[in-house]
């Protein structure tokens, strides 16, 4: 069978894996440094899942350059199936909170701003585009995988 790109053990999947880990990172620093984020839950949330997101993007990454490096495959239908499964929950799960991050960043930016400044604010928008970044890589991986399984 020939390789699928962006599915485990290829350098597009390693790309994929780097993205979402940068893109997580990004989301988490944007909403810490320095901002008071827990006083909203969906904030909250965010930060919770994209902290889930960073050691499940880096730990695949590592598999995936091993395979890389080392040519060695993992395509094993018990193995791509937990890739497949945990890909799946952590995709719903970044979805749900770049949306959740966004739309009450969005609620706080129309209510004139009386309940966070606009540098503050900003901050919050580029935290959800950053998960939105990385949901999206993460339902690449999802979708490239998941199509590597029905095919083993």
């Amino acid at each position: 069978m020939d390789e699928l790109p962006g599915t485990l053990g290829t350098s597009a999947s390693l790309a994929l894996r780097l993205g979402q880990f940068v893109f997580a990172v990004a989301s988490i620093l944007f909403m810490c440094v320095q901002v008071d984020f827990y006083g909203y839950t969906a904030f909250c949330f965010l930060v919770t899942v994209m902290g889930l997101d960073v050691p499940w993007s880096l730990t695949l990454a590592l598999v995936d350059a091993f395979s890389v490096f080392v040519r060695s495959s993992y395509r094993q239908p018990g193995i791509i199936s937990i890739i497949v499964i945990g890909d799946w929950v952590l995709s719903f799960l970044s979805l749900a909170a770049a949306c959740s991050t966004a739309s009450v960043a969005d609620l706080l930016i129309t209510s004139g701003g009386s309940f966070c400044s606009g540098k503050l604010c900003s901050r919050y928008q580029l935290s959800a585009a950053m998960a939105f970044l990385s949901w999206f890589l993460s339902l690449g991986s999802f979708l490239f995988n998941l199509w590597l399984l029905q095919s083993l």
